[in-house]
């Protein structure tokens, strides 16, 4: 079931003694103890780890590697399509549609929740074709949001990654910790590509610009029956002369072959040619007003060698018993084409991060306790994560897509929980978020959970209010779920949930809204087994309401009633 042996052929060596350890071999590294460089990577290589005691209350963990990168990470985000369970093919970083997915680095999202692999679970995948397929238990339908993010096989230039961490523990009090991360693609040591000079002095001339590395590509050939070849000419037209290629069936002449690529509908001069032959043809289109009017070319997609170091440096410092200083600072390095001396003013890019958290009891005999955490975190336009930063709809939560394009950001916020030890608890928060490119808003929300009369009540309210040059808004979120065990019915649980999403988002000229508003409703009703044992089974009724924008208000379109 797999194109390559060393999927399964894994070789791994261990050695321990007293405080050190050393793995060889196929080895996975996971770090999440820094907020700026946190991953999870499968490698080929060496790691050396070693815990040692400095004094009497201070311990040191020391952790370095050197290996050879199995691939890269890439996210996907699409739409669901109505009823369709999959397959859903996965793209490159690069758009690349043949490679194989590491196995096990996928982390797979809907509306948020994180899914588990399975046959009996939430999806499989097939690492090989990169399709992933979901199962009965969750059902896809049109406003299903799906995100995967995966580290896929990437042989186009050998990579190395370098890895260090060292952290400090000082009196139980004080915690540094120190990382750095160099990942880095041999420019002279292609795998999968052959670069001959002059591909190396177009790519060096493009600078930044690799989604403009289209290096045209036209192979001479010689005449045979079933063969698609071309003819080059010449042509003229508003006092041009362009040469051109045009398919020929006959003897005379030089003959080229071509693989012509989807460059984007305005960015090629060339569209599929239904005429018959055995094989896709393709041919010429005049440009219109020095415009393009096809979406295809002869070309081949170069891809550029790159290079990403990160350093991180950070500090948590017990101020007391119940107080806690957390700061985090890092510096990252992103060359998109290392072949290349321009563009590099962008290249360089610092984040910080602060957050001060606090735990207080209010009183002795309820054992109430108040939980307050302050934060501020800034992020640089130029900097450049190895993985996603914060949660996986960030961006949605703002009213805003699911990926912006990168700005300068600000986030602000504070907030209050009060639980008890019977766990009813209530919470407030408050941020706010602001953005280089224009963008400003904040966010409220107030959270309530507590337990009476054998119900459980889960209810959320989420507000943001926000604007940038153009609009201004709000996104408006209430969830309730109210929920019921019933230990003398075998532990089956009957729920009902509702919740509400409307994100407004209004033209400060024209007053009509923004294609990108939306609102709908949910209302659903579940039964349940109970869930702790082996065999186990739910049945959920839910319907939907959606509302779509036109003009100035919303109109009601469609209504789904669902049985899972």
């Amino acid at each position: 079931t797999t194109q390559q042996l060393n999927e399964f052929d894994r070789i791994w060596l261990q050695f321990k003694k007293r405080n050190w350890e050393l793995n060889l071999g196929d080895i996975d590294i996971r770090q999440n103890t820094s907020y700026f460089l946190h991953f999870y990577k499968r490698l080929q290589g060496i790691s050396f780890e070693t815990k040692n005691t400095i004094s009497s209350n201070s311990t040191n963990r020391l952790l370095v590697s050197g290996s050879i990168a199995k691939g890269k990470f890439t996210r996907n985000v699409f739409q669901g399509l109505e009823g369709n369970q999959g397959p859903y093919r996965l793209s490159g970083a690069s758009n690349e549609f043949f490679f194989v997915v590491l196995a096990g680095t996928e982390r797979v999202f809907i509306d948020g929740e994180l899914l588990q692999r399975g046959e009996d679970q939430d999806y499989v995948i097939n690492y090989n074709t990169a399709e992933i397929t979901f199962t009965p238990k969750r059902m896809i339908t049109k406003d299903s949001r799906i995100q995967v993010e995966f580290e896929y096989a990437d042989r186009n230039f050998l990579n190395a990654n370098i890895y260090l961490a060292d952290e400090i523990n000082i009196n139980n009090r004080l915690n540094l910790r120190i990382s750095a991360f160099n990942n880095s693609d041999a420019k002279n040591s292609p795998i999968n590509q052959t670069l001959d000079a002059p591909q190396k002095q177009f790519l060096h001339d493009i600078g930044d610009s690799i989604n403009r590395a289209f290096y045209p590509v036209a192979q001479p050939d010689s005449f045979g029956i079933g063969k698609i070849l071309y003819a080059r000419k010449d042509t003229n037209y508003n006092g041009i002369t362009e040469q051109i290629y045009v398919y020929d069936t006959t003897r005379d002449g030089d003959k080229y072959h071509l693989s012509f690529l989807s460059v984007g509908q305005g960015n090629g001069d060339y569209v599929p040619d239904f005429s018959g032959a055995n094989g896709k043809v393709y041919k010429w289109i005049q440009p219109e007003n020095g415009i393009k009017q096809g979406s295809f070319a002869p070309v081949a997609f170069l891809v550029t060698p790159k290079k990403q170091q990160i350093v991180s440096i950070g500090a948590d410092y017990q101020i007391s018993k119940n107080t806690l200083l957390i700061t985090d600072f890092a510096y990252s390095n992103y060359d998109v084409n290392t072949f290349s001396s321009l563009d590099k003013s962008n290249d360089g890019g610092y984040a910080a991060k602060l957050q001060l958290r606090n735990l207080h009891r209010l009183s002795q005999t309820k054992r109430w306790t108040l939980n307050t955490e302050l934060e501020y975190e800034w992020v640089d336009e130029n900097f450049r994560p190895l993985e996603r930063l914060r949660n996986v709809e960030f961006s949605r939560d703002w009213g805003m897509e699911i990926i912006p394009s990168p700005a300068t950001e600000h986030v602000a916020g504070i907030s209050f929980r009060l639980m008890d030890s019977v766990r009813h608890q209530v919470g407030y928060q408050f941020k706010t978020y602001q953005r280089s490119d224009g963008f400003s808003g904040f966010r409220q929300m107030v959270n309530y959970i507590t337990t009476a009369g054998g119900f459980r009540i889960n209810a959320l309210i989420n507000l943001t209010n926000s604007e940038n040059s153009f609009q201004k808004g709000y996104f408006f979120r209430p969830l309730i779920d109210v929920s019921r065990r019933f230990p003398k019915l075998k532990n089956y649980m009957v729920g009902a949930i509702f919740s509400q999403e409307k994100n407004l988002q209004r033209n400060k000229f024209t007053d009509t809204l923004s294609v990108l508003s939306f609102a709908f409703e949910t209302f659903s009703v579940y039964l349940r087994s109970d869930q702790s044992q082996w065999n186990k089974w739910g049945i959920t009724y839910f319907t939907r309401q959606d509302k779509t924008p036109v003009d100035r208000n919303f109109e009601h379109t469609d209504r789904s009633h669902n049985l899972t």
